[in-house]
């Protein structure tokens, strides 16, 4: 059986940094994108199989093209797009700066777009593949402080509900991750330094999850999860 490749975008030190782990550790070759070349060129030196490592910018329709071109010369097909890539701002819809809405929705569903575009034909015409998103609360119902970053998640989830209906009957995979809770990590554990252990969300156990998505039977796959410690209020 030849190798197959997993493409991560948006790799930092969580959720990203996890899914190339497992996913070298599962035998895939690892195509990583993300915005700088510092945490990928440490995390690629620590990976336990093949990777490729590139930046590039999401929002960049043209950018993304070149991106995944210089995938399929190196790895060839992409059997898992997981799409990681995210951008927030947070305030009152009165405070908020409005270009901050434009450059979430760029990164968060235009992006998307991009790469979906980019690995989905060939997934159709091989009738196999799966594009897996990342996502939060956010994308479920808009908070009062979340009026510059809500509105791009929910139209994130909107358009993988609308691949999935699109793709499932053509054999290839499209499912949306609700991750509802604090994702263990510097950023998360600064903010909340009050809180336990067992508050935060382990991007390990996100990226076992996102595993099990990917390799579920066709005759009983999941189009959106939704994922949260056991104390977590919802």
């Amino acid at each position: 059986m030849a190798e197959k490749t997993c493409v991560v975008v948006g790799v930092g030190p969580g959720i990203g940094a996890a899914c190339c782990r497992l996913y070298c550790e599962r035998g895939y070759k690892v195509a990583m994108i993300a915005r700088s070349p510092d945490y990928l060129n440490e995390l690629a030196a620590t990976l336990p199989g093949t990777s490729l490592s590139l930046i590039a910018d999401v929002t960049d329709e043209e950018a993304v093209t070149v991106t995944f071109g210089k995938i399929a010369k190196e790895f060839g097909r992409v059997d898992t797009l997981i799409y990681n890539a995210a951008r927030g701002s947070f305030g009152s819809f009165l405070e908020m700066r409005p270009k901050d809405l434009s450059k979430n929705f760029e990164v968060n569903t235009m992006g998307l777009l991009y790469c979906a575009r980019a690995v989905a034909p060939g997934m159709i015409e091989r009738e196999a593949g799966s594009i897996l998103v990342t996502g939060n609360t956010a994308a479920t119902r808009g908070g009062a402080k979340f009026a510059g970053f809500a509105p791009s998640k929910s139209a994130a989830r909107s358009l993988t509900q609308s691949m999935a209906r699109e793709l499932g009957p053509k054999h290839v995979h499209a499912a949306y991750l609700v991750i509802d809770g604090a994702v263990d990590g510097p950023f998360a554990r600064n903010l909340r330094k009050d809180k336990p252990d067992e508050f935060f969300i382990k991007p390990d156990d996100i990226a076992q999850t996102i595993w099990h998505l990917d390799q579920q039977p066709e005759n009983c796959w999941t189009s959106e999860i939704d994922l949260r410690p056991f104390g977590e209020n919802w």
